[in-house]
């Protein structure tokens, strides 16, 4: 596929002057066309939803969520992978993020290693994936071999695959079960797709992992339940939490919640059911650690 060809690549009619322009229509032409970006994601609804559920799925089935790119699209992966555990309480490892040229390359740009597709493969395979995993590929462009040759080594394995790319029927779409492509048009800048395509990639990813984690029990209402109060702050966003769900006064809730470790779903079961931490704990953990399915039941 001839790079220039594709839609992320293009020129941009709408920003053929960027360096004649004052700061203010600079800054103001950047962002007409981030307001093209969710309008692009919208589109792409029915396949995102495919993916919460894929995801959810691979939780439920003691698998892990994987996403895998190169440059820009594997940086996003490891953000979205590396906040999930402070989010919703969830082990390191159980999102895991592989960017191609390994950690360092989050820092410096690792010349090359998106190039190969047995370096996707060979990624992979120091997971010891299994088939109860997702793999999502995410290349703005589509063609990555890096993760062109993660995907296929995934369905080899029995992984259900997504692609997430800014180009309609990249090879990466035709090589995942689950091809998510908004099209959000050519870049302000000519080909610099951590902006546009960035930006779009981070949102679809936002609503697959916290989609995912709201069918795997992390959330209560729209409540993150599961979050580890591991600072100050925190602390108090769990105090407001059980405040919240409960309408319990401040007291009592900081009272339970040095019950419970500072665990907010059993705080907010105990309050609402009167039970003890044990047996609140005992309860959640027969409802797979739904809370609301714990306390309609």
């Amino acid at each position: 596929m001839n790079l220039g060809s594709l839609v992320s690549e293009s020129r941009n009619p709408q920003t053929l002057d960027l360096d004649a322009l004052s700061t203010f229509d600079l800054v103001t032409r950047f962002n007409q066309q981030d307001t093209l970006v969710a309008q692009a994601v919208k589109e792409t609804l029915p396949e995102v939803a495919k993916a919460v559920d894929a995801a959810a799925g691979a939780l439920k089935a003691g698998g892990r969520i994987i996403y895998m790119g190169a440059g820009t699209s594997g940086r996003l992966g490891v953000l979205d992978a590396s906040e999930c555990p402070p989010t919703f309480g969830v082990p390191h490892g159980l999102v895991v993020g592989l960017i191609a040229g390994g950690p360092g390359a989050l820092l410096k740009a690792v010349e090359g290693a998106e190039d190969s597709k047995q370096l996707g493969e060979d990624d992979l395979k120091a997971l010891n994936l299994t088939a109860n995993d997702l793999v999502v590929g995410l290349a703005a462009s589509g063609r990555t071999p890096y993760v062109i040759g993660g995907l296929e080594y995934a369905n080899q394995t029995g992984c259900t695959t997504v692609a997430i790319s800014c180009n309609p029927g990249s090879p990466i779409a035709q090589v995942a079960a689950i091809a998510i492509s908004p099209v959000v048009g050519p870049e302000a800048l000519t080909g610099s797709t951590r902006m546009k395509s960035g930006t779009a990639q981070k949102l679809v990813l936002n609503m697959i992992s916290t989609g995912a984690m709201v069918k795997f029990g992390k959330v209560y209402q729209n409540l993150m339940v599961d979050m580890k109060a591991t600072n100050v702050k925190l602390i108090d966003r769990a105090c407001r939490m059980v405040v919240e769900a409960t309408g319990a006064a401040r007291e009592e809730a900081e009272t339970v919640l040095q019950q419970t470790g500072y665990d907010v779903k059993p705080a907010i079961l105990m309050i609402l059911s009167g039970l003890d931490a044990a047996a609140a704990r005992a309860k959640l953990d027969a409802h797979q650690g739904f809370l609301r399915a714990a306390l309609e039941n």
